[in-house]
């Protein structure tokens, strides 16, 4: 795969997007993991479908759509469940239909051969273009400028949002905001994992980093790095045995998990591993703070 790497640019492309990917994921993934909001993110996710159909029918880039979809979704959710007090779940199932159905409906009246939706739907990284490059790295710098900003404010609001309140700082601004981070985020992973699949990447690699660490920034970085490794691994899995690469990186992202946890679990139970880094980390956080 090394020399077709370097002599094709939709590898070349497949790989700067998986990295560029995964920077977005291990970021926002973290909140969503730390937030409990990964059943929201997969909502939201699934409205993106509905813009992806508005785009073809307005031959506008799907993924562009789908930016818009998700985005105008997501605070839609927020107005919604702020304004009446509804049960996030209810808001989510209703969304996460709604959006497919527009979809779809978008999809029967647009003229001429429908489209093939299943590299939206599950995701073909080997496809990924220039011009997705642009978008996807467009988004990455938004989310990264976001977080490192705002970063104790975050931090704050993940951990104890009375107290974020108490100080004066309006949390429905930082809910909003967080929100449209998650859309960008599920818009950027579309390319890679799929509509479909996006949770996976969303939550197994901030769980596997907080197998060894508590430490928000270290999660992070770490389920950056992690992301790019199972999306890299998948890719070449995906290349050599001529599968959907989007199942491929899932696979591998879940199996690794799966692996790691029960491996861990079993050097403890014969005292090989000392949870030891969580407590060391919480205690630097405390001196900290």
């Amino acid at each position: 795969m090394i020399d077709a790497l370097l002599e094709y640019k939709f590898l070349q492309n497949a790989v700067i997007s998986a990295v560029l990917a995964s920077i977005a994921c291990g970021i926002i993934g973290t909140i969503v993991m730390e937030k409990r909001l990964v059943m929201m993110s997969g909502g939201i996710a699934h409205t993106a479908f509905g813009g992806i159909g508005m785009g073809y029918y307005l031959k506008i880039e799907p993924i562009l759509g789908a930016l818009a979809f998700s985005i105008f979704s997501s605070l839609t959710i927020i107005k919604i469940k702020r304004s009446t007090f509804t049960n996030p779940d209810i808001l989510i199932g209703m969304f996460w239909s709604l959006g497919m159905a527009i979809g779809i409906l978008f999809i029967a009246i647009t003229p001429g051969y429908p489209p093939d939706m299943t590299s939206y739907l599950f995701g073909d990284i080997l496809t990924v273009s220039r011009f997705d490059l642009w978008i996807i790295s467009v988004l990455d710098v938004l989310v990264i400028i976001t977080i490192v900003t705002l970063y104790n404010v975050f931090k704050a609001y993940m951990f104890d949002e009375e107290f974020v309140s108490v100080s004066g700082i309006r949390t429905s601004i930082l809910e909003y905001l967080l929100f449209v981070l998650i859309a960008i985020t599920v818009v950027i992973l579309i390319r890679v994992v799929g509509i479909i699949l996006v949770i996976a990447l969303f939550t197994a690699p901030p769980a596997i980093a907080k197998l060894f660490t508590y430490n928000l920034k270290r999660i992070m970085l770490i389920s950056t790095i992690l992301g790019s490794a199972f999306c890299l691994i998948g890719l070449w899995f995906s290349y050599e045995m001529h599968i959907s690469s989007g199942a491929s990186i899932v696979l591998i992202t879940v199996l690794s998990y799966v692996s790691i946890s029960i491996t861990r679990r079993m050097l403890k139970k014969e005292g090989r591993v000392h949870v030891t880094s969580g407590m060391v980390d919480i205690a630097e956080n405390m001196q900290k703070g």
